[in-house]
């Protein structure tokens, strides 16, 4: 198996890991009958924690589609090298590092976590933009 199938499918763990954060702290302060729920009743506002994981969750979401398209562009081209494999692990490690900078309400090196994990999909994104001019 590739390193960049390999990262990604610990990127879909690291989904699982925002969605099951999120909607446990959500249940644990609207309560199992929302959960249960339709959901149509206005609630108050989530606690602070259970706001921050759920935009982590959103900002995860917004890019993840991004790594699976470069992962699948690299796999149908048929390019793996050092640099797509640092691409890939930048990503992840960032992503990892993000989710509890984002809990914990750090600025700015929450915001570096999330360059570092752009500029990882850019390292994996440059070999397919190369090789469709090349």
């Amino acid at each position: 198996m590739h390193i960049e199938v390999f990262v990604l499918a610990w990127g879909c763990v690291l989904a699982l890991v925002h969605i099951f954060a999120a909607a446990t702290l959500r249940t644990k302060q609207y309560g199992s009958d929302w959960n249960a729920g339709p959901r149509d009743e206005e609630m108050p506002p989530p606690n602070p924690t259970v706001g921050r994981l759920t935009r982590a969750q959103a900002n995860f979401f917004e890019t993840f589609p991004l790594v699976v398209a470069a992962v699948a562009g690299l796999g149908i081209m048929g390019i793996h090298t050092h640099w797509t494999a640092i691409g890939a692990h930048l990503w992840l490690f960032a992503r990892v590092a993000y989710l509890p900078l984002y809990v914990w309400g750090v600025k700015y090196v929450r915001s570096a976590a999330f360059m570092v994990s752009l500029a990882g999909i850019v390292i994996m994104l440059w070999p397919l933009l190369f090789a469709l001019h090349g």
